[in-house]
């Protein structure tokens, strides 16, 4: 009899142990494998309930829970979506999740969320993968995904553009998913993407210039793995502060993913934060075609020929004239006296700045005498000033800020009623969180070298840029400015620069994001 007992207690052991052992096989297939492919021993473990009795023996303790597991997001969802759009249909598959990222000890450090698009029917291993991101730091994905290049749609220009607008999602007639699969990604601290690593250290290392890289080109090289794409040809996007990740990300996947990209594709971007201020004059060259495509559209349509000329004295003579200093009056006067018949603020205001007009200035001066201060992300939308009499700035972007509510509910509404992925915890459109705790290293932050760099390594590699006339946030010309000091071998078939009436997102109006989306699919052709 005590036989037969200690043979029951090695069932029940054998038992234990192999449940136990099909949990972590499942754990860790998860983390590889989209949810559809998911092992059916992972499921069942899943399912399985803690304590479950095995071959009669005693109840087993329930395992308390590790703070990973707490903080974990749920399985991948992957749904079939179908999409009506003028003269076509497309057949995709949507899939919202994450991918667990570790230190070089294989301790799981943070999840970070994507939002990937599939169309069906295709040869998936020849057909191009894009992979997106915006800004901040500290921004979500969701003004490309929304306002540009996903299947849907919202409405940010007119009556979209504020606070209380209906966040209802459109199908998108200029969706790049026609021409290149799309990948959707939210840097920690964003979206749902979130840390699952206790302590300081992890956020200090993915809350820096190169740790933030090194994170967004391991998720891309990870997922290129999990859909079995690594020989799709591939394509980076970024917007804003995307400018300065772009270049850097390209050059991580070239030399430490060993993951090659065809083109890299840069949306408002800021490749060099060392020339926008401080003591630097090239500040104010690079401003000042903005400030003069603004006063212009308060006349009547501008486009960017329209500013050739203005572009040609900010580069000769009103650069001259800067760099004589303010010790030169005659040469402070004339060019103040420039700045106002360019932009249309009172010569009296320009004098007194010596024509040298901070962003915040302009802001202000332009409408002043409405009490009314132009938009940084788009000067040419105007708002009311709360403070107009206060010697100080009290004034947040009438451009912007309107935003945050309708592409924050119409990010939650996609991801868990459209793609059926439901997280706990809030979503983060835009994460002052993220932006206070930002180390930007000894010195402001740029990505010309890496561009060089990309450029140089792979004579194949293709750079489109787009720019809107009326951004303050990165005006285009400080782009100009960079891109002409290139080398001869980032020629003109390579590198491109396309300017449209328009602010920072300059998406939002239809025939700027038609015309992009042109250059984008000519691009990857």
């Amino acid at each position: 009899m005590a036989t037969g007992f200690a043979k029951t207690r090695l069932c029940v052991l054998a038992a234990l142990f192999a449940v136990a052992f099909a949990f972590v096989l499942g754990a860790r297939a998860d983390d590889e494998q989209p949810a559809q492919q998911q092992p059916a021993g992972a499921a069942a473990a899943e399912k399985a309930p803690s304590g479950q009795k095995g071959g009669g023996g005693r109840a087993t303790a329930p395992a308390a829970p590790s703070v990973a597991e707490l903080h974990r997001l749920p399985p991948d969802s992957s749904t079939r979506q179908t999409l009506e759009l003028p003269g076509r249909t497309l057949s995709f598959t949507a899939i919202a999740g994450s991918i667990r990222l570790f230190d070089d000890k294989g301790e799981p450090q943070a999840d970070i969320a994507y939002t990937s698009y599939q169309l069906d029917g295709t040869e998936a291993r020849n057909r191009p993968v894009t992979f997106l991101f915006n800004g901040g730091p500290g921004a979500s994905s969701a003004w490309l995904q929304l306002g540009d290049a996903g299947p849907w749609r919202l409405s940010i220009t007119g009556e979209g553009a504020v606070a209380s607008a209906s966040p209802e999602l459109l199908p998108n007639a200029e969706t790049w998913l026609d021409f290149t699969d799309l990948v959707f990604i939210d840097p920690v601290g964003t979206g749902y993407s979130r840390f699952v690593a206790t302590g300081d250290d992890a956020r200090k290392r993915f809350y820096s210039i190169d740790g933030d890289v090194s994170s967004i080109a391991l998720v891309i090289r990870r997922w290129l793995e999990k859909y079995d794409r690594l020989p799709s040809p591939k394509f980076v996007a970024g917007e804003s502060y995307g400018g300065i990740r772009g270049p850097k990300i390209v050059r991580n996947l070239q030399t430490q993913q060993g993951v090659g990209v065809r083109g890299l594709i840069m949306v408002s971007p800021v490749f060099d934060f060392r020339e926008r201020s401080g003591s630097s004059l090239l500040q104010y060259v690079a401003s000042l075609p903005t400030m003069a495509a603004v006063a212009r559209e308060a006349k009547g349509p501008v486009t960017h020929k329209d500013l050739a000329e203005v572009e040609r004295y900010a580069r000769g003579e009103f650069l001259l004239d800067l760099v004589k200093g303010k010790s030169d009056t005659e040469a402070t006067n004339r060019l103040a006296d420039k700045v106002a018949g360019l932009t249309g603020i009172d010569q009296a205001v320009s004098r007194r700045l010596s024509g040298r007009f901070e962003i915040g200035e302009f802001r202000r001066e332009f409408d002043r005498r409405n009490g009314k201060v132009t938009g940084r992300y788009d000067a040419s939308v105007t708002g009311f000033d709360p403070y107009p009499d206060s010697s100080y700035f009290h004034f947040g972007d009438p451009s912007g800020d309107s935003l945050t509510a309708p592409l924050t509910s119409a990010a939650v509404d996609l991801t868990r009623n459209k793609l059926n992925w439901r997280p706990d915890g809030s979503y983060y459109l835009l994460s002052d969180a993220v932006g206070r705790a930002w180390d930007f290293g000894r010195g402001p932050a740029e990505s010309v070298s890496e561009l060089r760099q990309v450029l140089a390594l792979d004579p194949k590699l293709k750079l489109l840029v787009g720019h809107g006339l009326f951004d303050l946030a990165t005006p285009y010309f400080a782009t100009r400015i960079v891109l002409d000091q290139l080398p001869a071998y980032a020629s003109p078939d390579r590198v491109k620069l396309v300017v449209y009436p328009g602010g920072h997102m300059f998406y939002s109006r239809e025939g700027a994001r038609q015309e992009f989306r042109s250059e984008v699919q000519a691009l990857m052709k």
